[in-house]
């Protein structure tokens, strides 16, 4: 396994996919646990965003991006997500967008790290209205580290265009940063960063990079739900410049039934 997860963390410095606003989330490098599933719900708004229609992709601006995504525990340090991606914009209406599947894998805790670390591989399909790239594939390490009521969490996003506009370009580097501070019993409050930088041998004028941050609340010690929402701001002009998001889960453990 050990084997395993090095080969794909080389294999990651081939490949880049952009998140977009259909999946606004900095991942936690814990996968879910074995016989137990979480079914998520995002969503968010795009107050200011792009008013034209840009590589034939429809505008963001007033878009309604939501997610359903429901992750399934195999073992226990590997999981299988699923997403299903829908928009609503005027004139357009409500859209099926397209879906995706995640496998992730984690370092055993046997291993005994110093940090958290674990590996997503996404591939899957978006329609050409909603993205430049019909098929694309994510490579997402992600480590991550508590130190008491402080959190921190990177991932350094990679990806490729398998069909579509930049589906012979280079790899783009997409990193995403957590930090977080408990302030209170059951909550934290933190900052999150998205950013697009363009392909890996010339990374685009800063003009043309996504750059945002987000003010989140999350909440924390809560066995059956999640919850991380908070407002987001663009930093360049390519970027939406206002989104708030809402991210929801509920959590449910599946008991082995006992023989009578």
């Amino acid at each position: 396994m050990r084997k395993l997860l090095v080969f794909i963390f080389l294999l990651s410095s081939q490949i880049i996919f952009s998140q977009d606003n259909y999946e606004i989330q900095v991942y936690g490098a814990e996968t879910q646990p074995k016989r137990s599933t979480i079914f998520e719900l995002h969503s968010n708004y795009t107050f200011s965003g792009e008013k034209n229609v840009v590589d034939g992709v429809r505008p963001s601006h007033h878009a309604l991006h939501e997610t359903v995504e429901i992750t399934q525990g195999i073992t226990d340090n590997f999981e299988i997500g699923f997403y299903l991606f829908t928009n609503y914009t005027s004139p357009y209406g409500y859209q099926f967008v397209g879906t995706h599947i995640r496998p992730r894998i984690a370092a055993p805790e046997k291993w005994k790290l110093p940090v958290g670390l674990s590996l997503s591989a996404e591939i899957g399909y978006q329609r050409a209205e909603y993205s430049p790239d019909t098929w694309s594939l994510e490579i997402r390490p992600i480590i991550d580290k508590d130190w008491g009521k402080f959190y921190i969490s990177f991932n350094p996003t990679l990806g490729v265009s398998l069909k579509g506009v930049n589906q012979n370009t280079a790899p783009s580097f997409e990193p995403n940063v957590k930090t977080s501070y408990a302030f209170f019993k059951n909550a934290s409050l933190g900052i999150e960063y998205y950013g697009s930088m363009g392909p890996i041998n010339g990374f685009d004028k800063l003009a043309q990079q996504n750059h945002a941050i987000f003010i989140v609340y999350d909440l924390l010690n809560n066995k059956d739900w999640e919850l991380n929402m908070g407002p987001g701001f663009g930093l360049t002009d390519a970027t939406d410049k206002f989104v708030f998001k809402i991210l929801a889960g509920r959590k449910i453990v599946w008991h082995k039934k006992t023989a009578r």
